[in-house]
């Protein structure tokens, strides 16, 4: 279940959790086996070996856990540091890795524990049972929640958090659906985005990445499941900002294979930002935070900050942003 990008609600019925800045992971225990699954399906098991015992925190018994693998940069959630871990797929490797970048798996719902399926539980209930069940342990916990959203949105925005999660405290778990009965309130600009191509490097970049053209795919009502609807991917602008050398060298080994002569987006794109463009089929997403979106639907001061591996390209829409008011110059 995903959340809408939103306001912060008024009212009462809603709970608050702080928007962590990480992986989506959904893991499964059973005895004392430990998966852990993308949001998008892949085995992320070996990336997190801090997670192996996991199922001491359920007892053993079976249970499905959904939350965010999170690693920290002083003292705050950094998907920039996540970076390190998330695209390893040796567990020696990670497992030499996690002295320097510990990571935190972050726990927010209960979707199956010892044979009964909790989906169709309200959030308030589930949440509830996943405070009796789960026991903190080394490298997990359950996440905060709070019931005045107006005080956790000040304490996010002055610590300069990325946002909270709202949360209808009468919700069913909706899988694989980005649902309004959870809304995500952002108080910096985050957004995700299809890379279609690269632009040449120069000097110190010369015969790498000078840039990388991103987009997202047009919102025409269809569902994230709609696998089939052909949605126009529109032109975002392009990204080389927080772009170092070691990455410039892994995102062009994964783009290379992916080159195209067709311009995924639609239009092409013309002018100087997109010239001597390679393409590339639209398959890899990064993560990207900006100052704004400029009244012709480009990203303004956008920054790299990651590739995601747990995110659907087809899934990527434009996230307007909604709550200026609280925003992080």
């Amino acid at each position: 279940m995903k959340a809408a990008p939103g306001e912060l609600p008024t009212g009462d019925g809603w709970a608050y959790e702080i928007k962590w800045d990480g992986m989506r992971i959904v893991a499964h225990t059973d005895g004392d086996q430990v998966i852990l699954r993308s949001s998008n399906g892949i085995d992320a098991t070996d990336r997190f070996p801090e997670l192996a015992s996991l199922a001491d925190a359920v007892g053993g018994r079976p249970a499905i856990l959904d939350g965010e693998v999170v690693a920290f940069k002083d003292g705050k959630p950094s998907f920039s540091a996540l970076q390190s871990r998330m695209h390893i797929s040796s567990r020696a490797e990670a497992e030499r890795r996690a002295a320097d970048v510990p990571i935190s798996f972050v726990i927010f719902d209960l979707l199956h524990f010892d044979g009964t399926d909790a989906t169709s539980v309200p959030y308030e209930q589930r949440r509830a049972l996943l405070v009796q069940l789960v026991d903190a342990g080394p490298y997990w916990r359950v996440t905060d929640q709070h019931l005045d959203g107006a005080v956790l949105l000040e304490v996010v925005t002055e610590n300069g958090l990325e946002g909270l999660i709202a949360k209808r405290l009468d919700s069913p778990y909706q899988a694989g659906k980005r649902s309004p009965l959870w809304r995500k309130i952002k108080v910096r600009y985050h957004q995700e985005l299809v890379v279609g191509g690269w632009g040449a490097g120069k000097g110190s970049r010369s015969g790498g990445i000078g840039g990388l053209f991103v987009g997202y795919y047009e919102q025409d009502g269809a569902t994230e499941q709609d696998k089939s609807a052909q949605r126009p991917l529109r032109f975002a602008g392009r990204v080389g900002s927080g772009l170092n050398d070691g990455e410039i060298r892994r995102l062009l080994a994964q783009l290379e294979p992916l080159r195209t002569d067709v311009c995924p987006f639609v239009p092409t794109p013309t002018g100087p930002e997109a010239r001597g463009a390679t393409w590339v089929r639209p398959e890899l997403v990064i993560e990207v935070a900006f100052a704004d979106w400029s009244p012709d639907g480009r990203l303004r001061h956008p920054s790299y900050l990651g590739q995601r591996i747990d995110t659907d390209p087809q899934a990527i829409v434009r996230e307007l942003p909604e709550n200026r008011s609280t925003l992080s110059p």
